[in-house]
């Protein structure tokens, strides 16, 4: 009798054993994800979606919940109060939050955006051509916004007086036509979201000019996958399984970039699949393809560019204290070289 039930238990572990996922382990088999992201459902977020949906995820034995944000100068906060467990969010907030709070800072595992899209949209056909003529005018943009985080920075960085600027807060869906209706000069965003924000406003892309703060020396990253750095030295694992499973779902977007829009669609089915396609390769195109992937591949960092950003940075806000790389940036989690993607197109 206790030589048929051995035998049953040593089964049932084999069964167990083969039918477990690929890649799956013990220590991350019921490992649940609470996910920010950096704004509202789009298009170029379907990497996670697709992920998601083709069992990438789970196959890591994680369980994903992902939300809906409302800016990615707010992620890092969120991430490091416990909010969340990841978030997808701009890497110059965080490191403004290592400068202030050190013992509370998550740190970047995974860089998606490498190239700066922060801008300041203002009418085509009105006065503000350059960042000097920004002073004294009024600039509005939702509370989070990455690009209104950085404005002190690009101030100094651009040598504008920006004490007689006017500051706002808005709601992201009225920025536009709070814009064209002239209630604001300015609105604070990244490029790409109020282009196509506007298209879906019906307003033309000719009606609107971007002051860049890239075009004034401000080579930052932006977005990066950010976790509590709890998390990566207790569950190093599963740290390393999301990025395996993300970079899966990155690899599968870059190949079918219709199916990655239409994960997007399952969450949100009232966005608008040609628009939202658009949006998904402007932002392949201009904030995700630094000529630096061809040799580093999207997801890792050239380190001294890094630390040249957390000077400006140090050096624009007056932070406290300068923030090594290693407190930022963390890459030992991510897939080998080879696995990450060189090329976009």
């Amino acid at each position: 009798m206790i030589s048929k039930s051995r035998s049953l238990f040593v089964a049932l572990i084999a069964t167990a054993a083969i039918a477990a996922p690929p890649g799956a382990t013990p220590a991350a088999a019921q490992t649940k994800l609470k996910v920010v992201l950096n704004w509202k459902y789009q298009g170029p977020q379907g990497m996670f979606f697709l992920a998601d949906d083709r069992g990438y995820f789970k196959a890591e034995g994680i369980e994903v919940q992902l939300d809906q944000g409302n800016g990615s100068g707010g992620v890092p906060a969120l991430v490091g109060n416990g909010t969340y467990d990841v978030g997808f969010g701009d890497m110059n907030a965080l490191i403004e939050m290592a400068a202030k709070k050190p013992d509370d800072a998550p740190v970047a595992v995974y860089v998606m955006y490498n190239q700066p899209p922060f801008a300041i949209a203002v009418k085509a056909d009105g006065p503000i051509k350059t960042a000097k003529d920004l002073e004294g005018k009024s600039i509005g943009g939702p509370a989070n916004d990455g690009a209104l985080k950085l404005f002190p920075a690009f101030c100094k960085i651009a040598k504008i007086d920006c004490t007689g600027v006017k500051l706002s807060n808005m709601q992201p869906n009225l920025r536009e036509n709070m814009l064209m209706q002239g209630q604001v000069d300015g609105t604070f965003g990244y490029v790409n979201t109020i282009r196509f924000s506007a298209k879906l406003a019906k307003i033309e892309e000719s009606q609107i000019r971007y002051i860049k703060y890239s075009d004034y020396g401000m080579d930052l990253y932006s977005n990066v996958i950010i976790v509590p750095k709890k998390l990566a030295k207790e569950k190093p694992e599963v740290v390393k399984g999301f990025l395996r499973a993300l970079n899966k779902g990155m690899q599968d977007s870059i190949k079918e970039p219709e199916a990655s829009v239409a994960s997007v669609a399952k969450r949100e089915p009232l966005i608008n699949l040609k628009l939202e396609r658009e949006r998904f390769d402007a932002t392949f195109a201009d904030e995700m393809n630094h000529p630096e992937i061809k040799k580093i591949g999207l997801g890792s960092v050239d380190e001294e560019r890094l630390k040249r950003s957390i000077d400006i940075m140090v050096d624009a806000l007056a932070l406290p204290r300068s923030p090594a790389v290693s407190e930022v940036w963390n890459g030992s989690f991510l897939p080998p070289a080879a696995e990450l993607p060189h090329k976009l197109f």
